[in-house]
């Protein structure tokens, strides 16, 4: 099956590179009753609360981006399709200058070292939040943690060490390259953000991680996942950007949308529904 869906954004051209997929569970989602959630995947005739796990591709102005890696093999034999997606696009990881990691966690970054820790690809800037950075360094934050979530911070930091002199952090608002800029979305992670690129007459944003359950968070965007660092934030950039993308519009995407993962927003009820938008 192919790997990639691509579209043009102005003279930029776009590919979505899905790395692999995954459910959850619904105790993932402890703030939301079961019958809620049974109710979401009712409506959607859904059998399963299903992910994807993306990466995006950006080619524009002789530069070669990459937002996000996925997680590797960390997941199992469902996830590590990255190179394959980049070959489909005939790209290999020597030719990628420009890495943009919208977080620290590991379904983002573990496809950017190799298992031993070396950087996968070696003449790339990796762009992260000087935020996430600093929250995923800092040992302490971690002390009486869940075994797991120690590990992501290692994995981080294995990440950081790996891109140590190539690494750029990101203000707000900053452009990353020519047409793309990030900006703010705390609550997942500390440094959480998204991104922006606009060329010529045309935008794509990019929404990090405020959904990871299209099929829940979009129809209801109160429901809330554990992986959310704090999710009252989380949960409040979620309806902020989504009210956004409602309202003007916009192409989007995201790390967990389900292929092919180019979209619009329309309001429905209560909460939203996705129109697909390219590819």
């Amino acid at each position: 099956m192919p790997r990639t869906v691509t579209t043009r954004i102005g003279e930029a051209e776009v590919s979505i590179i899905t790395d692999g997929a995954t459910s959850f569970t619904p105790d993932l989602f402890p703030t939301t009753d079961p019958a809620r959630i049974e109710e979401l995947l009712q409506a959607a005739g859904a059998g399963e609360i299903a992910t994807n796990f993306n990466a995006v591709l950006i080619r524009h102005a002789d530069r070669v981006i990459l937002a996000d890696a996925g997680p590797r093999d960390l997941f199992g034999p469902s996830c590590g399709f990255l190179h394959e997606g980049l070959a489909e696009l005939g790209v290999s990881p020597g030719q990628v200058d420009t890495l943009l990691a919208t977080h620290l966690h590991p379904d983002h970054v573990a496809g950017m070292i190799t298992a031993d820790g070396a950087a996968v690809f070696p003449n790339a800037t990796l762009h992260v939040a000087q935020a996430d950075r600093d929250f995923w360094s800092e040992d302490a934050n971690f002390q009486g943690a869940l075994s797991g979530i120690a590990d992501w911070a290692k994995l981080a930091q294995a990440v950081l060490a790996a891109y140590g002199d190539r690494l750029a952090p990101l203000p707000e608002g900053a452009e990353i390259a020519p047409g793309l800029s990030g900006f703010a979305l705390p609550g997942h992670t500390p440094g959480h953000f998204g991104w922006r690129l606009d060329s010529g007459d045309a935008s794509l944003i990019h929404v990090g991680d405020i959904v990871h359950a299209p099929t829940l968070q979009v129809a209801d965007p109160e429901v809330a996942i554990s992986f959310d660092l704090d999710m009252d934030q989380a949960r409040s950039a979620r309806k902020r950007l989504m009210d956004q993308l409602a309202s003007d519009g916009t192409l989007f995407t995201g790390g967990h949308f389900l292929h092919p993962a180019f979209n619009r927003l329309v309001r429905a009820g209560q909460g939203y529904a996705l129109e697909p938008g390219a590819g």
